[in-house]
């Protein structure tokens, strides 16, 4: 195809404000995304945006397998759905309160709830 750019499970975007560290999540406009390497502000940096990762959730959320589950932008972590949350996919495993790292597989879409 003459119009393919790249296959959409990793995408190039310049890094937000701050900076992003390797394995860090982030939001860049409405894609949520998995930092491939460490890149400072603007610089381009491979997100992936599909697949299974390990990563840090609140220590108060209690998750069950296949429960929904929405990134925290402020706390850098896995939360239950809420407001101001940006949904990222769901639970590939149970995490009770206290437990501070959840497997999450990305849905590759999302929107920041209001």
């Amino acid at each position: 195809m003459k119009n393919h750019i790249q296959k959409g499970d990793v995408i190039t975007v310049p890094a937000s404000a701050g900076g992003i560290a390797s394995g860090e999540g982030a939001i860049i406009g409405n894609i949520f995304g998995i930092a491939a390497y460490s890149a400072a502000v603007g610089e381009p940096v491979e997100l992936a945006t599909t697949g299974v990762y390990q990563l840090p959730k609140a220590t108060a959320a209690v998750l069950t397998v296949g429960a929904r589950v929405a990134w925290d932008n402020t706390a850098k972590n896995i939360n239950v759905p809420g407001t101001g949350r940006f949904p990222v996919g769901v639970a590939t495993e149970a995490a009770g309160n206290g437990i501070t790292s959840v497997a999450v597989r990305l849905d590759g879409v999302g929107t920041v709830a209001d």
